[in-house]
């Protein structure tokens, strides 16, 4: 069955999986002291910066992880939007691994804001509140919309002001880039970002993230966060030989824009059937509907996608890099019968 549950349940890219056959080729070190980490370290370094020192780990919730203990001590917090990834769906790993408390702020769209955040930004040096020292961005955010760089930077430039660190989870960072026609860097480190999770495995790797320090001074701890965490990989040229293949010729934009054109098409082709409601703006991979239960339950028979909001009938479609437009076509003429 086709699905537009999650690009979690795409397939691999072919030349994802071809590398990783490449690699299946006599021995090699392990824990990262191989060519293939080199080698996928040296084309990251190529895009972000020379002194960026990439932290290669399993999955995305790993990244998180890695990252926000490498940015906290257990008295201080981490401000989210309510949707967000680590509020929602890490089963309450961020306060497991880090010690911190976790203040969510509910959003309409997924998206922090400078005038959403300042309420929290109080009782610092008071003992007896925790201490606000991480603002976690997702970038394209849970509902599927996305931040500008003018948006990043004035986030970055308040947790600054505030001796704060950014974080950002770009699980989906390739979306959008792909939607605001930019690199990476420039929806991240040139924001101000202090610390990105790059994911791969949403748009087609088979496994593996990186977490990617913008700050020297946290690049010592990542490592043995990593190791701590269970995130170290022993054969880890598996791992980074997809990086290579995934960076190269720009395969990560292409899978991100195929993507997006599919959540494109499916939003404009329901938009205006009669019981459809787009509930978000379709500006990654991902189209956001309120319909009648009684048509979800329908279509589910057919497609499997999952329910974001039940009071309100509101189910979450997402596209991944080898959804078609007969997958597209075959949904929405599906629907319309």
């Amino acid at each position: 069955m086709r699905s537009f549950a999650s690009d979690n349940n795409s397939g691999v890219h072919p030349a994802v999986m071809d590398a990783i056959v490449r690699a299946n080729h006599d021995h090699a070190i392990a824990y990262g002291d191989d060519d293939y980490t080199r080698q996928a370290s040296k084309k990251l370094k190529a895009i972000f910066g020379e002194e960026v020192e990439p932290c290669f780990v399993f999955n995305g919730t790993g990244a998180n992880m890695v990252a926000l203990q490498s940015l906290v001590r257990p008295f201080h917090s981490i401000i989210t939007a309510s949707t967000g990834h680590i509020n929602v769906d890490e089963c309450g790993a961020p306060a497991k691994f880090t010690g911190c408390m976790v203040k969510e702020i509910p959003t309409p769209d997924g998206k922090l804001t400078v005038d959403l955040i300042r309420p929290l930004l109080h009782g610092f040096g008071d003992q007896h509140h925790s201490q606000p020292k991480v603002i976690y961005l997702s970038q394209a955010t849970e509902l599927g919309t996305v931040y500008t760089p003018d948006e990043l930077k004035a986030i970055c430039r308040l947790a600054h002001s505030f001796d704060m660190y950014v974080h950002v989870d770009g699980s989906r960072l390739a979306n959008a880039c792909a939607y605001l026609n930019l690199s990476m860097p420039a929806l991240s480190r040139d924001c101000g970002i202090d610390i990105l999770s790059l994911g791969g495995t949403k748009n087609g790797m088979m496994l593996g993230e990186v977490v990617l320090p913008f700050r020297t001074e946290l690049n010592q701890g990542l490592k043995f966060y990593r190791k701590q965490s269970a995130q170290l990989y022993s054969k880890m040229r598996y791992h980074s030989a997809q990086f290579i293949a995934y960076l190269d010729n720009d395969l990560w934009l292409h899978n991100a824009r195929r993507a997006n054109s599919m959540a494109q098409l499916l939003a404009h082709e329901i938009q205006d059937l009669p019981g459809v409601r787009i509930t978000q703006k379709t500006e990654s991979n991902a189209v956001f509907l309120a319909m009648d239960r009684h048509l979800i339950d329908k279509m589910r028979r057919n497609y499997f996608f999952y329910t974001w909001n039940e009071a309100h009938n509101e189910i979450r479609l997402v596209c991944s890099w080898d959804t078609t437009e007969e997958d597209v076509n075959g949904f929405v003429a599906l629907l319309k019968s």
